[in-house]
């Protein structure tokens, strides 16, 4: 009897085959770029005192080898998500990761605390142009809206591994030599580099650069995120800060005129008629206010209060960032039974609810407890950026990923800096810190539920986007 022949494939199955090795290979590469964006960001405060003793230099020169990095980033996220509509996702990816890789090489062989902290800088523009182009690649590889949640909600976990690996991978590196925390971004690139090789070419779109408003988004944002940096450990009322803060609102001013008469703008503000993205901004920047100010909140509770050192304080926050992390994948299927409002709104519950729980919990409490009690924040998480950021990516056309992911991260940014500018203040005088640090939380869990009060506006079900 004789054997039965194969069947041939068919032309629409090679077709097949080769979309989903793109779309594996362009998430892959998103997950990486996400992780080393996120871990850079993270890994370089444990290892301030070891470049101190090697390098030497003040305070206030540690102070921009951290700050360097965050403050170009955030004032090109804008610009850079125009940037990558306009050439390509692929292309901006590529040559952000290229110049961020080499800037870690600088960074690993830095001869002086000057070149090191100006290497930050350009590290920080990398790190600039690679963010949106990490999302954008995400939903130019997935057509399907349920598998670019899940390719989203694994995007995340890349992000939240950084974040929760960072302090214990500088504490590791610095034991050898503080310069192997810059040098891990090479292997790592070249990798993020291959795996881009194998994606498809991005489209993109031949119109003119609206260069008076990259020049304003610019100036907006670096004076805005200066201020709020300068803020935290000079107060509101100094004249550096108070004179970033008006350049910034001036040249805000400024960005909206231009974009409203520009014929090609960066940000077309018809974007803000659209209420998901609205609402994807405001979620996104009070979102960034709990999770990012929690951890500065505590970081320095557990060192001058409980007196913990650098490195049990990291670790004490291990536990939350890991099973924020791990949650990540499970949540995307939880989101795919419940619908993103109410996966919003439960997660942004939890995550005051935990706000509130460790603003009364007394002051005598075991570290271990503190530690567990930072659990709702960490399971409240997953539940809320993968899905606000799937829902935003999905309520925008495909070319305009880049600058929504730019607004998005923009948003956080913001967020971010000024928690850590706000509750710096409230933090400043040692006698009143425990006053400060409970204040910080109520506000925190406060500016939460009001989030909760504008996610029933937000369209809630992949079915509903086009509706």
């Amino acid at each position: 009897m004789s054997s039965p022949v194969p069947l041939a494939r068919r032309p629409g199955d090679h077709a097949a085959g080769r979309r989903s090795r793109h779309a594996a290979s362009a998430l892959a590469a998103s997950v990486v770029g996400f992780f080393v964006i996120t871990l850079d960001a993270t890994v370089v405060n444990v290892a301030l005192p070891s470049i101190r003793d090697d390098l030497g230099g003040g305070m206030t020169g540690l102070q921009w080898v951290v700050d360097g990095y965050t403050l170009m980033f955030a004032a090109l996220l804008l610009s850079a998500g125009a940037l990558s509509d306009r050439i390509g996702a692929r292309r901006a990816f590529a040559i952000g990761l290229t110049v961020f890789v080499i800037a870690s090489a600088t960074c690993g062989l830095a001869p002086g605390l000057g070149v090191l902290v100006a290497a930050r800088f350009v590290q920080g523009a990398g790190a600039a142009a690679m963010m949106p182009a990490t999302l954008a690649l995400i939903r130019e590889a997935y057509d399907d809206q349920v598998q670019r949640a899940r390719a989203i909600a694994l995007w995340a976990m890349g992000g939240a591994a950084a974040a929760a690996s960072g302090p214990i991978v500088g504490g590791l590196l610095t034991e050898l030599n503080w310069r192997l925390i810059f040098f891990i971004n090479l292997p790592i690139g070249v990798a993020a580099l291959v795996l881009l090789a194998r994606t498809q070419p991005s489209p993109h779109r031949q119109v003119p650069f609206d260069f008076a408003g990259q020049i304003a988004a610019v100036v907006a944002m670096g004076g805005l995120t200066y201020g709020m940096i300068e803020a935290g450990a000079k107060g509101f009322t100094t004249p550096p800060v108070l004179g970033s803060l008006g350049a910034a609102v001036f040249s805000l001013a400024a960005f909206l005129l231009v974009e409203a008469r520009a014929a090609h703008p960066m940000v077309p503000l018809q974007m803000f008629r659209n209420r998901t993205v609205v609402i994807a901004v405001v979620v996104g920047f009070t979102f960034m206010i709990g999770f990012y100010g929690l951890p500065f909140l505590f970081s320095l509770y557990f060192q001058q209060v409980r007196g913990l050192s650098s490195m049990a304080t990291g670790l004490a926050f291990v536990p939350m960032m890991a099973f924020s992390a791990l949650l990540n994948p499970i949540a995307a299927r939880l989101v795919e039974r419940i619908g993103r409002r109410a996966a919003i709104t439960t997660g942004l519950l939890m995550m005051s609810a935990g706000m509130v729980t460790l603003a009364v919990l007394p002051v005598t409490a075991p570290v271990w407890l503190v530690a567990l009690l930072m659990f709702p924040v960490g399971f409240g998480a997953p539940l809320v950026m993968p899905p606000l950021t799937a829902a935003l990516l999905d309520s925008v056309p495909a070319h305009r990923a880049g600058t929504a992911s730019g607004l998005l991260n923009t948003a956080r940014q913001v967020g971010g800096a000024l928690a850590v500018a706000v509750f710096g203040a409230l933090l400043a005088d040692q006698a009143t810190f425990l006053h400060g640090l409970r204040t910080s939380l109520v506000i925190t869990a406060v500016l939460l539920l009001a989030a909760v009060a504008a996610t029933p506006l937000l369209k809630g079900d992949p079915r509903e986007i086009n509706a």
